[in-house]
């Protein structure tokens, strides 16, 4: 497919530009910073303008060579956005985030391009950013619990979920929204699991989830795969916690006032996947058990 890729210059991006590029996906990445190894076009998404621009673009060079004009984008693969809270002010993360996300997906309907993925939030759940603990209202978490955050990134992530549902009831087409849990990079696992292993309480605000980068470049390849859901919202995680400690220890310590809905594993992850796995065939390969040299731990 011809896929054009806004922010795969980030710290999600630039792991999943390359592995849809080895699936045999032409990419055309679309940020402010170049990315090696990838056709780049800098823009602006925030700026309508731009953002039109780069859907009618060519990708490199070579594809002036056919002499038949621009070739149409078969999907859109949109990551672009300030990454958190406390980076910006405020309302410009809400500005950047809401009117970007508006901007990519009206373009993207208006040359009718049928398949649009784009990045949601862990999040939009509300116990991430939340000022003091927030808990989840059951576990596992599914797509289908409440979305009521308190900070300017999550809540544009909801509005761009209220954004895409609405293109979508209009267009047709297929827009799938990625509830992205915390994105580990493959180094981060020798850097940062011993002192999440040592301390669980560091992961608390992410459901003691996580999804490894390349896990994710897999995600978006399953949702390019797969055509004729409409609009769909995802969980997006690795099947298990991201401490070393069993499902029942962490309820007992963490969640012993949280509904729990149904049994669970003793390493399953309380950001429930099983809906991308039902209808995309997601299945995430990369566990940190497996990057970490203690044998115990495998």
């Amino acid at each position: 497919m011809r896929i054009l890729f806004t922010g795969g210059t980030g710290k999600a991006g630039r792991h999943v530009i390359p592995y849809l590029q080895a699936q045999g996906h032409r990419v055309l990445n679309v940020d402010r910073i170049p990315l090696d190894g990838v056709d780049n076009r800098l823009a602006d998404i925030t700026d309508a303008g731009q953002a039109y621009d780069v859907m009618s673009s060519f990708a490199g060079y070579d594809e002036l060579d056919g002499g038949t004009g621009v070739p149409r984008f078969d999907a859109v693969v949109h990551f672009a956005a300030v990454p958190r809270v406390m980076m910006t002010a405020d309302n410009e993360c809400f500005r950047v985030n809401a009117l970007g996300t508006y901007n990519v997906i009206d373009a993207a309907v208006k040359f009718g391009i049928r398949k649009i993925i784009y990045a949601s939030s862990e999040t939009t759940y509300g116990v991430c950013f939340a000022d003091g603990e927030r808990r989840p209202d059951y576990l596992p978490l599914d797509e289908d619990h409440p979305t009521v955050p308190e900070d300017s990134y999550a809540m544009s992530k909801v509005v761009n979920e209220a954004t895409a549902r609405s293109f979508q009831r209009r267009s047709g087409f297929d827009i799938y929204g990625l509830r992205i849990n915390n994105v580990i990079e493959p180094h981060e696992y020798k850097a940062n699991f011993p002192a999440y292993l040592a301390e669980p309480d560091l992961r608390r605000r992410n459901f003691f989830a996580y999804i490894d980068a390349r896990d994710l470049g897999h995600m978006v390849d399953c949702c390019l795969k797969t055509d004729g859901l409409g609009n769909q919202i995802f969980n997006v995680s690795n099947d298990d916690h991201s401490v070393n400690l069993t499902t029942p220890e962490l309820i007992a310590r963490y969640y012993d006032d949280v509904q729990i809905t149904r049994e669970m594993g003793d390493h399953e992850t309380f950001y429930c996947n099983d809906k991308a796995k039902r209808l995309l065939g997601y299945a995430p390969q990369h566990r940190w058990r497996m990057y970490l040299d203690d044998p115990a731990l495998a």
